[in-house]
C-alpha cells in the first residue's frame, strides 16, 4: 500500500515520442496507454487524466511530482479560493436577527419561552408535535428586510396553520398563527390563508407535501409553495418592520399533528430562487460538492476499460485517459481524507452535508434507473467505511433517504423509476453490505427511517391532473385518442407502483434475513418481528391516546399489509439464501406460498393472546379481553393448535380445494391475466408466480385439537415465489453466515401463521372510525378515505348525469336555459373527470391482480378456520372481531371489485361456498 501511495510520473511525453520509444519501464503508468478517441494517434499522459478529474486547466500538473495523498490533497486545496469566492453572495444576510437560545448562536430553533400549550420536539432536528388540543410557537430568529424562506415537511396532514408572526402576537389555546392582524398563516387542510380571518387559498396537502414559506420584505410580500410549486401571493402590503420588531417563523398545531421543520440546517428539498434559508449554509459546501464531483470523475476514468459499466457510454465518445489502477488508492483517499476535513470542519456542517451533498452523490453514482451501477457503489461504500467518523455519517446518509422516500412525488415523466423507487432501490442495495445494515440497526432512528421507507407519497387531486392528463370513460364525447393515451399513462403508472412495491418487499426481506451482533444470538426475522409488534402496539397507542409518538403514516399499514399478502400468497424469496433460514420458520424451498398450500392446515390459538399488550382492547367474537382473563380454561385454550384438511368441511362432490384436479379459482389457469374494467381501465395479472401443481387428495379429518406445546410439531412452512432476483450480476448477499447448526435447533421466530395473524390486524389498524362512514366496505379494506369510494361508487351515477344534461341541451330552445344547463354542465363535466381520475388511481394501486388473489385466498383461509374453530365455543369465543370483521370487507371488495375477481357464482363453488350461505 505504501508503494501503490508513492509513484512518481516518467516524465515521458505522450505523443508521437512514445510511440517511437523502446525504452519503456515496467510498471510505468505508461504502459496501457490508450489512444484518444479524437484525434486517433494521441493519448492523454496521467498529469492530463489528473486535470481532468479534478477539473483544472491544461498543463497546470507538474509531470515531476511525486503522486501521493499529501500532493492529491494539495492540489484540491489550491481551489479553495475559486469556492470561496463562488460563497461570498451568501454572506449578505442583511435583515435577520437569531436570538440565542442556549444552542449555537447561529441555529434556528424553536423558541420555547414563545409555546403556547404542548409543543415537544419528539426527533431531532426539529420534527416537532402538538399534545395538546392547539399548540404555537415561533422560531428564535426575525427578519425585517431581504427575501428568506424555511420548509415544513409535513409528518400529518390535518390542520396546521403555517406562517409568520410579530412578536407581540399572542397565542392561546383557540387562536394561533394567522388568527390576528400581526400574524399570517396557510392551512392545506381547509384550504385557507389566515390573517384574522379565512379566505379560500393553495391546494389541499397530503402527508409528505414539503411547504415552502416565503417573505418577500423588498416588495411586502409573503407566499407558500407546495412542492416547489407557487401557490401564488397570500398577502401582500404587509407591514413594513424594524430591527426590533421583525417577522418570525410561527407555526399552530392541532392536537396530534406533527411536522418537520428546516430553517436551514439541512438543504432546502424545494429552494426558491432569490430567497434564503434563516441558517446559513456552511462555507465550505462548494468545496465539498467539488471533491465529490472529483471523486465521480475519478471512478468514470477507472471503468473506461469496462463496456459493462454505466460510464462506458457516457464517456465512450469524449476523450480517453490513461489507466489508474496503481494511483486509484492515492487519488481516492486524498479526496477522502480532504471531505472528511471538509465535513467535521465547523459546526453544522456534518449534517448538512450528511442530508444534502452526499444522498446526491451516491444516486449518481448507483442512477436513479436500472441497470444500476453496483460495482462502482460497492468501492465508494468501502471508501467511506475505511474512514473514522464514517458511521454516523452513513446512519445520516440512510435517514435521509428515508426522507427523500416519504416526500418524492410520482412524476409520469420519469415513469417507471419514479417516486421512492431511486431512493429504496439504493437503501436496499447498500443494506446488503452487513456493515451497512449493522450500522442501520444500531441508529437510534432504525424504526423512524423504516417507516420512513415504507411512505411512497400520495397524490391529492392537483397532483393527478398532472400524472393522468388525458380522461377518458365509456360514452365519452373526448377525442378517440384520449383513451389509448389513458390507456398508455395508467400502464406507466402501473408499472412504477409495482416497482416501488416490489423494493418494499426487497426490504423487508432484507431485514427479515438479518442477524443482529447481538448476545445472545438472536434469530433471522427477531429484528422484523420485534419492528412489527412495535409498530402495532405505538398504532394502537396513538389510536388510544397513550403515546406521544410521531403519528405513523397509514401508508405505512398499507405498505405493510401489502408486503405481507404478497409474502403469504406469491411467497417468500431472498435472494442468495435460498434454504438456509429455516429458523424463521418460513420454508424457503417451495414453490407455493402459505395461502395456497394443499394439505394439512393448522393454527396456533396462542396468537389470540400473543403480547397482552397488542390484543388488550380488541374486540372479541365472545365478549372483552377482560371478560375471559380469569375464565378457568384461558391457560388450557391457549395452548392448544387446531389443525384441519383443507376443504374437509365441504362435501366430496362439490370440494375444490388445492388439492384436487380443479383448483380454487385463486389459482387456476384458466383465469385471464388481463381483464378491462366496465370503465375502460385495463388490469394485468402480473402473472402467478407459484401455481399450485396437482397433488393426491388427502383425508378430510376436520378437527384435530393438540394440546401440546403450540410449536412442537408445527412444520416450517415454505414460501417463496419465482420472481427474477432485483440485481442480476451483483452477486449474493454479502453477509449471509454459516449458522445452520444454531437454526436447526431453533424454534420459529417468524411463522407465516402468526404474519397472517398480524396482516388482519394491520387492516383493523388501517382503518380508522371515521373511513366506516363510507357507504360501502370496499373502501375499508383498502383503507381509502371517505371520499375515495365516492369517486368509485358516483362515477357511473356522474356519466349518466351529464349524459342527460347534454340531452336536455340540444331538446331547449331558450337561450338562457340553454346557457344555464352549460354552466351546470361544465361543474358537472369538472367533478366527473375528477371523479374517472381519483378511480383509475385506486384501480393501480389498490386492485393489482396478484392483491386481489391473495385477498381471495385469505378468504378462504379464514373461512376454514372460523368454521373449524365453531365447532368448539371455548375455542371461538376468543376469535378476535377483526378476522371476522377482515372477512366480511374482502368478501365484497372482491364481489364489487371492476372488474370482478371472479363471477358472482363462483362464490357459491369454490371455497366460500360456507361463508356465502351463512
Amino acid at each position: 500500500m505504501e508503494e501503490d501511495s508513492n509513484i512518481r510520473f516518467t516524465g515521458i511525453s505522450s505523443g508521437l515520442a512514445v510511440l517511437l520509444s523502446d525504452n519503456k519501464p515496467k510498471g510505468s503508468p505508461q504502459k496501457s496507454r490508450l489512444i484518444s478517441y479524437c484525434d486517433g494517434i494521441g493519448d492523454h499522459s496521467v498529469e492530463q487524466t489528473l486535470e481532468h478529474i479534478f477539473d483544472l486547466p491544461h498543463k497546470s500538473v507538474r509531470s515531476t511530482s511525486l503522486i501521493d495523498i499529501n500532493f492529491i490533497r494539495s492540489i484540491s486545496r489550491s481551489q479553495i479560493p475559486r469556492f470561496q469566492l463562488e460563497n461570498a453572495v451568501d454572506r449578505h444576510r442583511d435583515g435577520l436577527s437569531i436570538i440565542n437560545c442556549g444552542s449555537s448562536t447561529s441555529t434556528v430553533v424553536i423558541d420555547s419561552s414563545s409555546v403556547c400549550g404542548d409543543m415537544k420536539t419528539i426527533r431531532n432536528p426539529l420534527i416537532v408535535e402538538s399534545q395538546t388540543v392547539f399548540s404555537s410557537a415561533r422560531a428564535n430568529a426575525c427578519v425585517w428586510k431581504g427575501k428568506w424562506m424555511y420548509e415544513v415537511t409535513l409528518e400529518t396532514s390535518g390542520i396546521q396553520q403555517l406562517g409568520w408572526a410579530i412578536i407581540s402576537c399572542s397565542f392561546t389555546d383557540q387562536k394561533g398563527v394567522g388568527d390576528s392582524d400581526d400574524s399570517y398563516a396557510y392551512d392545506g387542510r381547509r384550504v385557507n390563508k389566515w390573517n384574522k380571518d379565512p379566505v379560500s387559498y393553495g391546494q389541499s396537502w397530503v402527508v409528505g407535501d414539503v411547504i415552502g414559506c416565503c417573505i418577500d420584505l423588498d416588495n411586502d410580500e409573503i407566499s407558500f409553495f407546495r412542492n416547489g410549486v407557487s401557490l401564488g401571493v397570500a398577502f401582500d402590503r404587509i407591514q413594513k418592520m424594524n430591527p426590533e420588531n421583525g417577522y418570525y417563523p410561527a407555526i399552530s398545531l392541532s392536537d396530534g399533528e406533527c411536522c418537520d421543520l428546516n430553517f436551514g440546517a439541512r438543504p432546502f428539498k424545494y429552494p426558491i430562487s432569490g430567497f434564503l434559508p434563516f441558517q446559513a449554509p456552511p462555507n465550505s459546501r462548494d468545496y465539498a460538492n467539488y471533491l465529490l464531483s472529483c471523486l465521480t470523475r475519478l471512478l468514470e476514468v477507472q471503468c473506461l476499460d469496462k463496456p459493462g459499466s454505466a460510464y462506458f457510454e457516457k464517456l465512450r465518445r469524449l476523450k480517453r485517459f490513461a489507466p489508474l489502477k496503481e494511483l486509484f488508492y492515492p487519488i481516492s483517499h486524498g479526496i477522502m481524507e480532504e471531505l472528511f476535513d471538509v465535513v467535521n470542519s465547523s459546526e453544522g456542517s456534518f449534517e448538512y452535508f450528511a442530508w444534502g451533498a452526499i444522498p446526491s452523490f451516491f444516486l449518481g453514482i448507483f442512477g436513479v434507473q436500472e441497470a444500476h451501477d453496483c460495482a462502482s457503489l460497492d468501492q465508494v461504500l468501502e471508501l467511506f467505511l475505511e474512514f473514522p467518523g464514517s458511521d454516523s455519517l452513513l446512519q445520516h446518509l440512510i435517514r435521509a433517504l428515508s426522507y427523500g422516500c416519504k416526500v418524492a412525488p410520482l412524476v409520469l415523466t420519469e415513469c417507471p423509476y419514479s417516486g421512492s423507487y431511486p431512493y429504496l432501490a439504493l437503501v436496499c442495495y447498500i443494506l446488503r453490505h452487513r456493515a451497512m445494515m449493522v450500522l442501520w440497526w444500531k441508529s437510534p432512528d432504525f424504526e423512524f427511517s423504516f417507516e420512513g421507507f415504507l411512505s411512497p407519497k400520495r397524490p391529492n387531486k392537483q397532483d393527478l391532473h398532472c400524472l393522468i392528463p388525458s380522461v377518458w370513460w365509456p360514452g365519452s364525447c373526448e377525442d378517440v385518442g384520449c383513451e389509448s393515451s389513458m390507456m398508455l399513462t395508467m400502464t406507466a403508472l402501473s408499472t412504477a407502483i409495482d416497482k416501488i412495491e416490489e423494493k418494499h418487499r426487497e426490504l423487508c426481506s432484507l431485514v427479515i434475513q438479518f442477524v443482529p451482533p447481538a448476545i445472545p444470538k438472536e434469530l433471522p426475522g427477531s429484528v422484523f418481528r420485534a419492528f412489527l409488534q412495535g409498530f402495532i402496539l405505538k398504532v394502537r397507542g396513538i389510536q388510544n391516546k397513550m403515546t406521544t409518538s410521531v403519528v405513523s403514516n397509514n401508508s405505512v399499514v398499507v405498505s405493510l399489509y401489502t408486503v405481507i399478502l404478497h409474502f403469504l400468497s406469491e411467497g417468500f424469496k431472498v435472494e442468495g439464501l435460498s434454504g438456509s433460514l429455516k429458523g424463521i420458520g418460513l420454508n424457503l424451498e417451495s414453490d407455493v406460498g402459505f395461502l395456497h398450500r394443499a394439505g394439512k392446515r393448522r393454527f396456533p390459538l396462542e396468537l389470540f393472546f400473543v403480547g397482552d399488550e397488542n390484543c388488550a382492547g380488541v374486540r372479541r367474537i365472545g365478549g372483552g379481553f377482560s371478560n375471559h382473563l380469569f375464565n378457568s380454561q384461558f391457560s388450557e385454550e391457549k395452548a392448544k393448535v387446531v389443525q384441519w384438511d383443507e376443504g374437509g368441511m365441504d362435501d366430496d362432490a362439490t370440494r375444490i380445494t388445492h388439492s384436487t384436479m380443479k383448483k380454487p379459482c385463486c389459482c387456476s389457469n384458466s383465469a385471464n391475466d388481463v381483464e378491462t374494467s366496465k370503465h375502460g381501465i385495463m388490469l394485468t395479472s402480473g402473472g402467478f408466480k407459484g401455481l399450485c401443481s396437482p397433488v393426491p387428495v388427502r383425508s378430510t379429518q376436520v378437527v384435530a385439537m393438540n394440546s401440546s406445546n403450540p410449536d412442537a410439531g408445527i412444520v416450517d412452512k415454505p414460501s417463496t415465489s419465482n420472481q427474477s432476483e432485483a440485481y442480476s450480476g451483483c452477486g449474493s448477499l454479502q453477509y449471509s453466515e454459516s449458522r445452520t447448526s444454531f437454526i436447526e435447533h431453533s424454534l420459529d421466530v417468524l411463522r407465516e401463521e402468526e404474519l397472517l395473524h398480524t396482516k388482519l390486524l394491520l387492516y383493523h389498524l388501517g382503518v380508522a372510525s371515521n373511513f366506516r362512514q363510507a357507504i360501502s366496505s370496499l373502501g375499508q379494506l383498502l383503507f381509502l378515505p371517505k371520499r375515495a369510494f365516492y369517486y368509485m361508487s358516483h362515477q357511473s351515477q356522474s356519466i349518466s348525469l351529464l349524459d342527460d344534461t347534454d340531452k336536455q341541451i340540444r331538446e331547449k330552445s331558450c337561450i338562457e336555459q340553454v346557457k344555464r344547463l352549460k354552466e351546470a354542465r361544465n361543474a358537472y363535466r369538472e367533478e366527473l373527470v375528477d371523479c374517472v381520475r381519483q378511480c383509475a388511481w385506486y384501480r393501480i394501486s389498490l386492485f393489482s391482480r396478484w392483491k386481489q388473489r391473495g385477498m381471495y385466498a385469505t378468504c378462504m383461509w379464514v373461512v376454514e378456520l372460523l368454521l373449524v374453530l365453531s365447532n368448539s365455543d371455548t375455542c371461538f369465543c376468543y376469535v378476535p372481531e377483526f378476522y371476522l370483521e377482515s372477512l366480511v370487507d374482502t368478501f365484497h371488495a372482491l364481489r364489487k371489485s371492476d372488474p370482478p375477481f371472479v363471477a358472482s357464482a363462483i362464490f357459491l363453488k369454490q371455497g366460500l361456498a360456507s361463508f356465502v350461505c351463512i
